[in-house]
């Protein structure tokens, strides 16, 4: 980690470790890519967007005061989360049932009550294909800055958002509301069009620097225009020259309480000289007394290739039993019409044993070429929130 992060990192770990012992509260970390609400911090990476329970803290654990002198500015909030998972892949490299774990916390600051500067640190130790599937963090169990941002409102519809290791559609609406197990069917069948990251997200190296701008628009009645750019470069290439990699993105969108639809368009920088364009089609309907149904379509059209496209649907049942219920499918990736395309399918049921803890059994397909074994897994997943 780089000297700066160092920096940025240890003061709040080391005032908000000290004092607490861990208490539960439910949470997936699956989208630790939000940092824009003070009110609704999310977690990403790979987890699902839910929002999380804050808790203020002060250095020395005590709590709010009027003066903050050695400690936590009375306007931060910190959220924390967790996730447990047990399972095994047939057809999988390896077939062992194995554990892993995620961990991460969300810090929050707002100076006028209506900004927020944020950042996220997580870590994990996944290395399992039951991790992979789900997109688990698997840093080591090294602790690590995952994105840092500030957000800020200008007039009464805007809102600005500037910052590091984050990504350009953190502000973006997209029209979907299924509640996704693996991390692809997350993606709801647009995951860069409607999902773009960073720029350093394209780059060849990890080391590449990065920076994001990004704004929404909320022109009320469930209308909303968002957009940005992302550049990644290293330190000799800088940002938003020839030689960097930038990505670009808009998204306008229309959501209500029962029906939503989202169109989002992309372009990411894959060279000096090449580029690949996405858009992205979102929509949702929820059945009255019955499940939202969701759908989503991309399709990519890359400089030097044919053009490819991908979709996907599912079904979510908010209220099953006491519990919601999720069922859905999408294709892996992109496909041009010549080849053929391969399928994930899932199915999993969501528990809220109390108000910070909540348990997921799931199970996915995901089909394989050739003449190899489809592979299938069961997976049980634990998710904390405090």
């Amino acid at each position: 980690m780089k000297l700066f992060k160092s920096l940025l990192v240890a003061p709040a770990t080391i005032g908000l470790l000290t004092p607490f012992s861990v208490s539960a509260n439910e949470v997936n970390l699956n989208d630790i890519s939000n940092y824009s609400d003070v009110e609704n911090i999310e977690f990403s990476k790979s987890f699902d967007k839910e929002e999380l329970t804050q808790t203020t803290l002060l250095a020395g654990g005590e709590g709010l005061v009027d003066s903050y002198d050695g400690s936590f500015s009375t306007t931060t909030t910190a959220s924390f989360g967790a996730d447990f998972v047990i399972g095994a892949v047939d057809g999988a490299t390896s077939e062992a049932t194995t554990f892993d774990y995620q961990y991460g916390m969300s810090l929050s600051t707002s100076f006028t009550g209506e900004d927020s500067l944020d950042l996220t640190i997580e870590t994990g130790n996944s290395a399992s294909a039951s991790g992979t599937i789900l997109d688990m963090n698997s840093m080591s169990d090294a602790m690590t800055l995952d994105g840092i941002t500030y957000t800020f409102p200008l007039g009464d519809s805007l809102t600005v958002m500037v910052g590091d290791s984050t990504d350009v559609s953190a502000l973006y609406s997209t029209a979907c509301t299924y509640s996704a197990f693996t991390d692809l069917l997350s993606d709801c069948g647009s995951g860069t069009a409607a999902g773009l990251g960073g720029g350093s997200d394209f780059a060849t190296t990890d080391s590449a620097s990065s920076a994001t701008f990004a704004a929404s628009y909320d022109f009320g009645n469930g209308f909303t225009v968002a957009g940005g750019v992302s550049a990644a470069g290293g330190s000799s290439v800088g940002l938003l020259t020839n030689e960097s990699l930038d990505v670009y993105g808009v998204q306008a969108a229309y959501n209500t309480d029962s029906l939503g639809v989202s169109l989002s368009y992309a372009m990411t920088e894959t060279s000096a000289t090449a580029e690949t364009t996405f858009i992205g089609v979102n929509a949702y309907y929820s059945l009255d007394g019955g499940p939202s149904l969701s759908v989503g379509f991309e399709s990519e059209d890359p400089d030097s290739s044919a053009e490819e496209t991908g979709y996907f649907v599912g079904l979510t049942w908010d209220e099953f039993g006491p519990g919601s219920f999720s069922i859905g499918m999408s294709t892996l990736e992109n496909y041009t019409d010549a080849e053929t395309e391969l399928y994930q399918y899932e199915a999993a049921y969501s528990y809220a044993v109390n108000d910070g803890m909540t348990i997921t059994p799931g199970i996915f397909v995901t089909e394989t070429a050739g003449s190899a074994d489809d592979q299938t897994g069961v997976i049980l997943k634990t998710s904390f929130s405090f």
